[in-house]
């Protein structure tokens, strides 16, 4: 593993340090796993407002002439019916419909009305490969493939009192801003893109701004979450947070031997009236009753099960788990996993295989947390 002077560092990596973060190397990049404890920061997010220092995401920008039908050919959601400033969670698949990445699309809207193509936001660990992915692919098109990572911070703030929080230093009004849609604005005075869009079950919002501008835009936003309970907020809680909320992980639940279908996020793949790489290979596993598929387990008892436990029906192995953590908000077990198509029904009786004891489990409609409306 590479010491943390080898790493890339986050415009707010100074900040982290100084503040007890415990850095962890996470996809080549020094990130804070946690500042206190994970319970903590889990609680503060879900019952205030949980700060996250995302800057190690890619950021990519898609322009140029042929970009919506460039991005239609390889995204599994549509982009020509997208709308300014509308963010669609997309997929990209290879060609035996297996995930390269989960990825936001943006269209981008400048406030003076023009666009300036799409943005990506693709995870840190696929960066590289999704990059190198369009590159080979853009062939004909009339397209320019830029990567803004470092040039851009991206923070996000999550839970109940977040768009409170948020607003206070933000030009546009975000109680009007919709679900899955972002703006261009200025927060504590300098330009941003903000979009109502999170990873934690939570209402919230996301900030990409210019890296010079994050350290500021982050302490004002920790000075006015604090006093109602919020804070900064490590992988650690991030992981326990979406987990709960039943988001799958890439390199987890998603990964380039996992189709949609198995994944369950076939909400995130459009096949009507289009083509794009992995169509036709997801269009077969849509009728593939003998693939595994992901489920959520509740298990008994304190013990939380981790990666790779093996998953029985009776003294039968039917698969083994990719999520697993003892949940702070419903205090006990729970974890995804894929599991035979004939095991995964919800309330079927399970066992988890934890250092060789059997510990019961039952298979759990996902999401296991959903807030209130």
């Amino acid at each position: 593993m590479a010491d943390d002077s080898q790493l890339l560092q986050t415009p707010l990596h100074g900040w982290h340090v100084a503040h007890g973060g415990r850095m962890v190397d996470f996809a080549g990049w020094s990130m804070p796993v946690q500042y206190s404890s994970i319970v903590e920061e889990h609680q503060a997010t879900r019952k205030a407002a949980g700060l996250f220092d995302i800057s190690h995401m890619g950021r990519l920008i898609i322009d140029g002439p042929d970009a919506q039908r460039f991005l239609d050919s390889l995204l599994t959601r549509r982009i020509d019916d997208m709308t300014p400033g509308q963010v669609r969670y997309s997929l990209v698949c290879n060609e035996t419909g297996g995930v390269l990445d989960d990825i936001l699309v943006y269209q981008i809207q400048l406030p003076e009305g023009g666009l300036s193509g799409y943005g990506l936001v693709v995870n840190a660990s696929n960066r590289t490969k999704i990059i190198s992915w369009l590159n080979q692919r853009r062939g004909d098109f009339d397209v320019g493939i830029d990567d803004k990572t470092t040039e851009y911070a991206m923070i996000s703030i999550q839970g109940p009192r977040a768009i409170e929080v948020l607003d206070g230093i933000c030009d546009h009004e975000l109680t009007s801003l919709r679900y899955y849609f972002g703006v261009m604005t200025r927060v504590a005075a300098f330009r941003s893109f903000v979009s109502r869009t999170g990873y934690t079950g939570e209402d919230g919002c996301e900030i990409i701004c210019d890296a010079a501008d994050a350290g500021i835009i982050w302490t004002r936003l920790i000075e006015r979450a604090e006093p109602l309970g919020g804070g900064p907020v490590g992988l650690a809680a991030r992981d326990t947070l979406r987990l709960e909320a039943g988001m799958p992980l890439y390199g987890h639940e998603l990964s380039e031997q996992i189709n949609p279908v198995q994944a369950d996020v076939s909400f995130a793949v459009n096949l009507r009236n289009r083509e794009f790489i992995g169509r036709e290979a997801i269009v077969k596993a849509q009728k593939d009753d003998q693939q595994s598929v992901r489920v959520g387990l509740q298990l008994e008892g304190k013990r939380p099960a981790r990666e790779g436990a093996v998953i029985l029906h009776g003294d039968e192995p039917v698969g083994a788990v990719t999520s697993g953590t003892f949940s702070p908000t419903f205090e006990r077990p729970i974890a995804m996993g894929f599991v035979k198509q004939t095991a995964a029904a919800p309330g079927t009786p399970l066992a988890v295989d934890i250092r060789g004891q059997h510990h019961p489990a039952q298979v759990v409609p996902l999401p296991f947390y959903q807030r209130g409306k």
